[in-house]
């Protein structure tokens, strides 16, 4: 029988099931751009930055794990969230307000890129169609917007129900989609690159010259790819979260430290194969969305790009699902009296028997609203590479580095000046810098396609 908690409540975690979260974390649609980021950087820099990257998650990771319990990270107080351990260990208001406001931009451009990854998925089965009837030299070009606006309606739809990131056949559903489209494009990639019988790509990457790239193009998707990379290892905001899904004895921060190490170990080899693999078999034509690259065989790319497309219906609600609570609960408090905001309607569900779905107008308006703004404003960018970029130069830094180091160093009272600290504040330092240049890199490449592309057309 299980045991109660100091809190009362019952956990059963183990550092299986640990690990099993923490890779599905990890793992989503940011592993489709990989062989297209090795390829910007070239074979020196490519795999060093896909290593460093995982190795820097894995520390900082290693680092957050003992202020799950503060002050001491064996007896002291749980902390359920992210936000709490940075409300605990810091106190201060402008941590928290800084620490939230970062977590909720990249919730909210996660939403915009999943937005233009969804239509992309959905144009590459029509156009995969489309070469498999009719020929690989038939016209099969299509415009992805009509595609972009069914997504934003059925995600209109799903934002109605309620806590939709609690039902646990969602996230069941999400990890094995992302599983099944990342193994059939890593599956694809060795096909691909068994049927060339050479290594493609070059020790620098994408080259510069009058046939390829101009020199700012390639300095800016180099950089671009530094966030490429970091997007694709996203892992300390939900640390926390799986941390306290342990149950102890053992003690939370020892069994999550190895469910850590096991699942960013897996997801590094699983990144490192799928970048390299992928960049030795397309060389510097390596595309942004590995998936898009294929077109035959047609029934196994369907599948992969409708795995994507599954993984991302749910997983934009997940990732809605935070915004809408924190609006809605700051609205209701500021007009308790509001029927607009207080007052639940219920609508019976016809084909779902005793089923019904309560709202509030606020609900009805608002979540609306949001997803038209959020889908809008992926017509503006429809820039699947540049997008993913600057998600993971805003998280990098203080999500992944920065408040993880300050934590632990206030948790483990470590003074300025000691050798730990320089350590770490080097640490952080040179995150700041990736994360500034990955930036500039993706902010500079969205510049430069404005002038190229049509807003609200999108196509592969």
């Amino acid at each position: 029988m299980d045991m109660a908690d100091d809190d009362g409540r019952i956990r059963t975690g183990t550092v299986w099931t640990a690990t099993t979260h923490a890779i599905t974390a990890v793992i989503g649609s940011g592993v489709l751009a990989l062989p297209w980021s090795v390829a910007q950087m070239g074979w020196i820099m490519g795999p060093i930055a896909l290593v460093a990257c995982a190795y820097v998650t894995y520390y900082t990771a290693i680092l957050l794990t003992d202020c799950y319990r503060t002050p001491d990270p064996v007896k002291g107080r749980r902390n359920y969230t992210y936000m709490d351990v940075v409300r605990s260990c810091l106190g201060r208001p402008r941590d928290v307000f800084i620490c939230g406001v970062t977590q909720y931009v990249m919730l909210w451009g996660t939403m915009i890129g999943y937005t233009i990854t969804a239509a992309t998925s959905m144009m590459a089965v029509v156009r995969s169609n489309c070469y498999h009837y009719k020929g690989h030299n038939a016209s099969c070009s299509s415009s992805g917007t009509l595609y972009m606006i069914i997504f934003g309606i059925l995600e209109i739809v799903l934002s109605q129900f309620p806590n939709l990131e609690k039902i646990t056949l969602i996230s069941v559903v999400a990890a094995v989609m992302s599983f099944a489209y990342s193994f059939i494009g890593l599956f694809l990639c060795i096909m691909k690159f068994a049927s060339h019988h050479s290594i493609g790509g070059t020790i620098l990457g994408v080259k510069v010259g009058v046939d390829s790239v101009s020199a700012s193009t390639k300095a800016w998707h180099s950089l671009q790819a530094l966030g490429n990379i970091s997007f694709a290892y996203t892992y300390a905001m939900l640390l926390i979260e799986i941390q306290d899904t342990l149950k102890s004895p053992p003690p939370e921060n020892q069994t999550m430290k190895r469910a850590t190490f096991y699942g960013i170990g897996v997801t590094t080899v699983f990144y490192v194969s799928l970048g390299c693999i992928g960049y030795a078999a397309f060389g510097n034509d390596a595309p942004g969305n590995v998936l898009t690259g294929f077109q035959e065989p047609f029934w196994l790319v369907d599948i992969a790009n409708i795995a994507v497309l599954i993984h991302l219906i749910g997983a934009y609600q997940v990732y809605g699902q935070p915004i809408y609570a924190k609006y809605e609960g700051w609205l209701a408090k500021k007009w308790p009296e509001s029927v607009f905001f207080h007052h639940v309607y219920t609508l019976q569900l016809p084909l779902l028997k005793g089923q019904a779905l309560q709202f509030t107008p606020c609900k009805l308006v608002f979540r609306t609203v949001f997803v038209v703004i959020t889908t809008v404003i992926s017509l503006m960018l429809p820039f699947f590479n540049a997008i993913l970029g600057l998600l993971g130069a805003v998280a990098f830094w203080p999500l992944t580095v920065y408040y993880p180091v300050t934590v632990y160093m206030a948790q483990a009272k470590i003074k300025r000046g000691e050798w730990t600290w320089v350590i770490l504040q080097c640490l952080s330092m040179a995150a700041l810098v990736v994360s500034l240049l990955a930036a500039i890199g993706s902010v500079a490449d969205i510049a430069q396609r404005f002038k190229h592309v049509t807003i609200f057309k999108i196509e592969l």
